[in-house]
């Protein structure tokens, strides 16, 4: 996307948010930007490691779910997931099976269609991309006075009652990364 695109995308995106919500969006801009440049950069030295794209390391993430069994996806679903064309996801997934990580399936309910699923290796990957994520987040949270990591703790408690944040907390706790 060239820079003229993402200004046009943001002031589309901006002109039906309110002011309240513009503020709330800079200050998690803010800590998010802060958080993702906290550890010098090892969750992007892991994808570049890996030689993966970005747009195969968002299918990767996705494929791999919570770490609970995997579902299959077609890529035209994974395209309009990530507003990419079928033909670039499809050339990723095919990066993805070249490299292992992911791997094309019949279909069950109609034979002239594959799915693409994630293996072993490829889930080893993507579990490894969300623990130096979550590694990072820690040793930034380590840094919080109490009384911060206090105030941060309700205001994430507040958004539990949304069923994919909550998921995906009940998965980290769950799986002993948090």
């Amino acid at each position: 996307m060239q820079a003229d695109d993402v200004k046009a995308v943001a002031a589309k995106a901006a002109s039906g948010v309110c002011p309240e919500a513009q503020d709330t969006a800079a200050r998690l801009t803010a800590l998010f930007r802060h958080l993702f440049l906290y550890d010098r950069g090892n969750q992007l030295r892991v994808i570049e490691d890996s030689g993966l794209s970005m747009t195969q390391c968002k299918a990767l993430l996705e494929l791999g779910g919570l770490g609970h069994e995997a579902e299959t996806w077609q890529v035209g679903d994974l395209a309009e997931v990530f507003g990419v064309s079928v033909p670039s996801m499809s050339r990723a997934v095919d990066g993805l099976v070249k490299k292992g990580l992911a791997t094309r399936v019949e279909d069950p309910d109609d034979r002239r269609v594959r799915q693409v699923k994630i293996t072993a290796s490829g889930q080893d990957l993507a579990e490894t991309l969300v623990t130096v994520r979550q590694a990072g987040i820690e040793v930034f949270a380590a840094t919080l006075s109490a009384a911060q990591r206090r105030k941060l703790d309700a205001a994430v408690d507040s958004l539990m009652d949304r069923e994919d944040i909550a998921e995906t907390y009940r998965h980290l706790k769950g799986s002993g990364s948090a």
